[in-house]
C-alpha cells in the first residue's frame, strides 16, 4: 500500500515536466507513448535498492581514496549487439583492467559497466540532411534507428519497452558472468598473460610479473579462491530519455525513498546539466548515487550550484563529478574547480572521463580520438588533485571488448588509414580490447605515484 509520504515523494518526481527537458525527441504518436510509459512503470525493476546502497558507499570509499572506480563500456549500446559473446567481451575487458588497476592502487577497485541502459545519445542537433533530404537525427536505438530512412529515423516509443527488455537480458547475463566463474581473479589473470604475448607490450612485462607472483602467493597461502571467484558489478547509464526513467521509478519498501530501477548509477550529461533543467530536477529526487559530466564551459560557482541542488545533505557517495575537459583544458579548468569544491562544498567523488574532450575528425573523415590525448587528460587529472590535495576517484571510458579500429595510435600504432579497417561504432569511437589494457597498465602507474606522494 502507498502512504501519504511515498505519494507525495512520486508527485514531487514529476516537477521535471514544469521545466525545460533538452535532448528530448519529438515523439510523433502521444497516445502510444503514454501506453508506453504506463506498461514500463508496472515492470519489474532492473535493479534493487540494496545494490544502489551498496554502491553510494563504494563510491564513498573511492571519495575518500579507499578505492577506486573503474567505469568503462560502449558510447551508445545497441539492440543489435546485446548478445552473450558481445556482452561477455567487454565484461572481460574490464574484469582484466580491474585486475591491473587492483594492483597500482593497491586497493579494491569499484567495476562498472555503461550497459543495461545506455541506449541513448544526445546529438548537437536535431536533424540531419542527406542529398538534400531532412529527417530525424538519429538518437540511440531506444528512440529509433539508425538506417536514413523516414520510417527508421521517426521515434518510436515501442523502442522503450524493447530497450527495457533488452537491457534486463543483458542484466541477467552480467550476473550470471560475475557469479558463475567467469570472473575468477586466476583465469582473468591468465587473460593478461595472452596480451603480454604481444612485443608491443614488452615495457609493462614487469607489472604483470609482480600480479603473477602476487596470485601465486595468496594461492600457496591457501587463500580461499572461492571468494574471488565472483565480482561486484554494477551497471550505468547516461538518464537521458526522461519519460524511459521517470517510468522505473519504485519505492524503496525499506526507507520509504524513490530510487530509479533502471541502474544502479545513473548520470547528467554536459547537455543536460543545466540547474533549473529537467534533468538535474529529476535525479536529485531519486536515491541512487548519481554522476554529473562537467566540461570545460564549467565554472566553480556552476560546479557547487549542482552540488548544493543534487546532495543538499552531504552524503559521501552520493554525488560523482565526471570531469571531461579536453586535455588542453585539464590542467587550467579543473583547478578551481575542484579548489571550490574542496573548499566549500561536500564530499563529492572525483572521476575522469577522458574520452569526449579530445574527439577531433580524422584525415580521412572518420570521428575519432589520439590515444596519448586520451591517456594525457588523465595524467592532468591526477596532476591536478595531487596540486590541489584532493583524491582522483576514478576513470570512465569508452570501449569495447573487440579488436576494433576507432581510436587512433596506441602501441599497435592504429594509423589514420588504419581506421577504416575495423570502425564499427554508431555515434563515438572507442578504445579496443587492447588499447584498454594499456591504458590500465598506465593508469596503474599513475595510481602508484599519486599514492606513494600523498
Amino acid at each position: 500500500m502507498t502512504s501519504v509520504n511515498d505519494e507525495a515523494q512520486l508527485a514531487g518526481l514529476d516537477n521535471f515536466r514544469n521545466l525545460q527537458a533538452d535532448q528530448q525527441p519529438t515523439w510523433p504518436d502521444a497516445k502510444k507513448l503514454a501506453d508506453t510509459v504506463d506498461l514500463l512503470g508496472k515492470v519489474a525493476p532492473l535493479v534493487i535498492p540494496q545494490e544502489t546502497e551498496t554502491l553510494t558507499q563504494r563510491l564513498a570509499a573511492a571519495g575518500r581514496g579507499e578505492a577506486f572506480l573503474l567505469q568503462g563500456g560502449d558510447c551508445a549500446e545497441t539492440f543489435a549487439e546485446a548478445h552473450a559473446d558481445r556482452i561477455r567481451n567487454k565484461m572481460r575487458t574490464i574484469l582484466q583492467m580491474a585486475v591491473v588497476l587492483t594492483h597500482g592502487a593497491s586497493m579494491p577497485i569499484v567495476k562498472m559497466g555503461r550497459m543495461a541502459g545506455q541506449y541513448a545519445k544526445p546529438r548537437s542537433s536535431a536533424e540531419e540532411t542527406r542529398d538534400g533530404v531532412t529527417l530525424p537525427v538519429y538518437r540511440g536505438d531506444m528512440v529509433n534507428e539508425f538506417a536514413f530512412t523516414e520510417q527508421a529515423r521517426t521515434p518510436n516509443p515501442d523502442r522503450l519497452f524493447q530497450g527495457y527488455s533488452i537491457a534486463a537480458a543483458t542484466a541477467n547475463i552480467v550476473r550470471a558472468f560475475t557469479t558463475g566463474g567467469y570472473a575468477d581473479l586466476r583465469q582473468v589473470h591468465e587473460w593478461n598473460k595472452g596480451f603480454m604475448e604481444n612485443p608491443a607490450y614488452k615495457r609493462y612485462e614487469s607489472t604483470a610479473v609482480e600480479i603473477d607472483r602476487a596470485i601465486r602467493f595468496m594461492d600457496a597461502c591457501g587463500a580461499d579462491f572461492d571468494q574471488l571467484r565472483t565480482v561486484e558489478f554494477f551497471v550505468s547509464h547516461e538518464a537521458l530519455l526522461l519519460d524511459y526513467e521517470r517510468a522505473m521509478v519504485r519505492m524503496n519498501p525499506i526507507s520509504g525513498t524513490p530510487y530509479d530501477s533502471s541502474g544502479h548509477f545513473l548520470w547528467i550529461g554536459e547537455r543536460t546539466r543545466k540547474i533549473d533543467g529537467a534533468h538535474v530536477d529529476f535525479l536529485s529526487r531519486v536515491s541512487n548515487p548519481i554522476g554529473v559530466k562537467l566540461g570545460p564551459t564549467t565554472s566553480p560557482d556552476d560546479a557547487l550550484r549542482l552540488q548544493e541542488k543534487l546532495n543538499p545533505e552531504g552524503v559521501e557517495g552520493r554525488l560523482t563529478f565526471i570531469t571531461r575537459m579536453g586535455t588542453a583544458n585539464i590542467r587550467t579548468v579543473l583547478p578551481n574547480i575542484v579548489e571550490k569544491i574542496h573548499r566549500e562544498g561536500s564530499p563529492v567523488t572525483w572521476v575522469t572521463d577522458p574520452m569526449h574532450g579530445n574527439t577531433i575528425t580524422s584525415a580521412t573523415g572518420y570521428k575519432t580520438r589520439r590515444f596519448d590525448d586520451v591517456l594525457d587528460e588523465v595524467r592532468g587529472f591526477f596532476e591536478v588533485h595531487s596540486a590541489v590535495g584532493s583524491v582522483p576517484g576514478g576513470l570512465h571510458v569508452e570501449l569495447t571488448g573487440d579488436d576494433v579500429t576507432e581510436v587512433l595510435g596506441g602501441s599497435e600504432e592504429i594509423s589514420d588509414e588504419g581506421l577504416a579497417k575495423r570502425y564499427e561504432t554508431l555515434v563515438d569511437p572507442r578504445l579496443n580490447h587492447q588499447q584498454s589494457l594499456e591504458m590500465a597498465f598506465q593508469v596503474a602507474e599513475m595510481l602508484q605515484e599519486f599514492r606513494s606522494n600523498r
